[in-house]
């Protein structure tokens, strides 16, 4: 269709504009030819209709743009609305992150750390009202040598009741205050610097690796005994796979392992089940009998007294008298699914290399792209293998080991001292014994084995809370014996400055004193300042080293930095408790799994038709349309929960943001605003949803 006004002699470069609502119809327009920049050269007529033509062409493009402008409205009302709803939902609920205590001294130490939050929060209200009176008063907020001139200026005699406790207000923090804030920002900032630099250096380590192609390469004999098929080549290797209570994702990591391609009198399985619930017990029991029947060499294990988590699990598998007749030992947890070459690709790396006493690989997501807090898990464990894990693993010949998807070699165990249950970091417990009786490790960051990543706040934060109070009982417990061991200086200060002091208690220290608590408190009392570059330019630094080995992450670089600012509470909580032995820290919460790796797998291979080596029975479909039913259906109806501890600083950061508004901050200000919210989404459980 051709509008009226385009009738006649003049013919341009059509242009089609598709408006959203299909209420409108598509209207074609005309761009402009040479005629139209020629309005000089034409007659007075054809000047007239040409504007004219223009100013319809004019008015059609202004109304598309303000149809666009009243969906792009629309959609961010409804956003709105349904955040609302879902923040009335979490707080109707009651249920917040308390419900988790079960001990009298785990709620003491909690609640303690909650009440502390607390307290600077009411501080900051009081001192926001404060400054907002003061500002409508005419005071300057931007500069604290005008307010002591204004003081000074002033006579007593003058000056009311709001002025004189207002002045005494600014002499007081500007004597008392500013001076010991100040001291301890400059502490935390030089902190905060050391570890940018350990940063920096991890990073240029990798890049020298990937530069000069290093990598760890099994001597060219191992591998030829191996492809020779020969049995005699093949050492003897037990294989673990701990498990309690997962029953989304024991016949994954059961299929996989007994898909490994090793001669079937050279492997022995051990499927270590510490569930305490019978049901469960009875499914694995049953898988594990399918395996059987089909020729693999796997047993069953189930302790009657669960002592020691993990680790003495492990420990009551390694008693057992036949294990004395293998050489090495891999370890799965229940979530992992290695490769069927997997002990072709690791094995071969301790062929004449007795020194060798791991070798680990690195993990790999089936998970990753589910939701945003999966996404920010990828890119920190991306960094945490590529980078640290590799560089180490190159440089200095020792890392911490990752609990599974590893190979020990089994006189390393032993000489070690075995797995010992004095902590909830069993594996980097063995890892540090084992290194400091001259132990080798090997990481391999091109061997993958598939896992899963939590996918829901509640599950995450308590792994990371057992994952950062572990390492501080294992300081307090380790520090004399690496003091007296016989290893270089060197590797002592490696193992005493950089991965315990750097990389466990500093990390978490600074993050959460420096952006949490420092920030907010320099709003209200601005004689002591940060500077915008450790605010803005070095974090930021820091975050685009970090998604360097995840670079289709690169959109999520703002999420992710405030995320890890966010994550500093739960981080720094775990840290004191681990530090100073509080009931927290012997907290172990296995991680909840939702099986997603398998469950694409089992239904297309009902559609290929049971193949027998990869699965142990065959899977019925309805049965798994009715599981998958019923978890979407759990899933719809999860009870989502209210951390309180980041609800807090959610609204002390706000509350900071608004203060350094008034002062005309801009830096702090975005950064403090964007923070706030960051906590507040976290706080009321909205980082996991899809």
């Amino acid at each position: 269709m051709v509008p009226w006004w385009a009738k006649g002699s003049h013919k341009g470069t059509s242009v089609v504009v598709k408006m959203e609502n299909p209420n409108w119809s598509m209207v074609e327009l005309e761009a402009p030819s040479e005629e139209d920049f020629l309005i000089g050269s034409t007659p007075t007529g054809s000047r007239e209709k040409l504007r004219g033509k223009n100013a319809k062409q004019l008015t059609w493009v202004l109304l598309l743009k303000a149809h666009r402008a009243a969906g792009c409205l629309t959609s961010i009302t409804s956003t709105f609305l349904s955040f609302g709803s879902t923040v009335r939902r979490r707080v109707a609920s009651g249920r917040t992150d308390d419900n988790d205590i079960e001990t009298d001294e785990n709620k003491a130490v909690k609640t303690g750390f909650y009440n502390c939050i607390k307290v600077f929060l009411w501080l900051s209200l009081l001192l926001f009202c404060f400054e907002v009176a003061a500002y409508f008063k005419g005071w300057h907020f931007g500069a604290p040598n005008l307010q002591l001139q204004y003081i000074l200026s002033v006579p007593l005699g003058f000056k009311d009741l709001f002025d004189w406790l207002y002045t005494h207000w600014v002499l007081i923090r500007v004597g008392y205050l500013a001076p010991p804030l100040q001291f301890l920002a400059n502490v935390c900032i030089v902190l905060f610097l050391i570890q940018s630099m350990d940063r920096l250096i991890l990073c240029l380590g990798c890049f020298r690796i990937r530069l000069k192609k290093i990598k760890p390469i099994p001597k060219h004999e191992a591998v030829a005994d191996l492809e020779s098929g020969e049995d005699s080549f093949f050492p003897m290797v037990l294989i673990q796979i701990p498990m309690c209570n997962e029953k989304e994702v024991y016949q994954q990591s059961i299929a996989a392992v007994c898909s490994l391609d090793w001669p079937k009198s050279r492997i022995l399985i051990q499927v270590l089940d510490d569930s305490d619930d019978p049901m469960t017990q009875l499914l694995i029991k049953e898988e594990v009998h399918k395996w059987q029947q089909e020729g693999a060499h796997i047993v069953y294990r189930h302790r009657v007294l669960r002592d020691g988590y993990k680790a003495g699990n492990l420990k009551s598998a390694m008693n057992c008298s036949y294990v004395k007749d293998y050489e090495f030992v891999a370890i799965f947890d229940a979530d992992f699914q290695p490769s069927p070459d997997f002990l072709k690709r690791t094995v071969p790396h301790f062929k004449d290399n007795e020194d060798l006493g791991l070798v680990q690989t690195r993990w790999s997501f089936v998970n990753k792209d589910e939701n945003l807090l999966t996404r920010l898990q990828n890119i920190n464990l991306s960094f945490h293998f590529e980078v640290e894990q590799q560089v180490n693993g190159v440089f200095i010949n020792f890392f911490g080991f990752n609990g599974t998807a590893g190979v020990w070699r089994i006189k390393a165990l032993e000489e070690s001292g075995g797995w010992l249950e004095r902590t909830t970091v069993e594996d980097m417990d063995i890892a540090v014994r084992a290194h400091l009786r001259g132990w080798k490790f090997i990481f391999l960051n091109d061997v993958e084995c598939r896992c899963e990543l939590p996918e829901s706040y509640e599950a995450y934060r308590k792994q990371q809370h057992r994952w950062h109070s572990g390492p501080m009982q294992l300081f307090r417990l380790c520090l004399p014996d690496i003091i007296r061991a016989k290893i270089s200086v060197w590797k002592k200060f490696s193992m005493i400055f950089l991965f315990f002091l750097l990389r466990k208690l500093i990390l978490p220290f600074y993050s959460f004193t420096l952006f949490c608590i420092i920030l907010p408190m320099t709003m209200f009392v601005p004689e002591a300042e940060l500077p915008a570059w450790v605010v803005c330019y070095i974090p930021a630094i820091m975050s685009f080293l970090n998604i360097l080995p995840a670079p289709k992450s690169f959109p999520f670089i703002v999420p992710y930095l405030l995320f890890e600012n966010t994550m500093s509470v739960t981080k720094f909580n775990a840290m004191v408790s681990g530090l100073f032995q509080l009931g927290s820290s012997y907290e172990w919460v296995v991680t909840k799994k939702f099986g997603r790796s398998s469950e694409g797998d089992l239904v297309s291979l009902v559609e290929k038709g049971p193949k027998h080596q990869r699965v142990g029975s065959e899977p019925n479909l309805d049965k798994i349309q009715a599981d998958l039913k019923q978890e979407q259906k759990t899933r719809k109806t999860k009870h989502n929960r209210i951390y309180t501890k980041e609800l807090a600083l959610a609204f002390l950061l706000l509350t900071a943001s608004a203060r350094s508004l008034l002062s005309v901050q801009g830096i702090h200000f975005y950064f403090l605003l964007f923070q706030g919210i960051s906590f507040l989404l976290v706080g009321l459980d909205l980082i996991g949803e899809q």
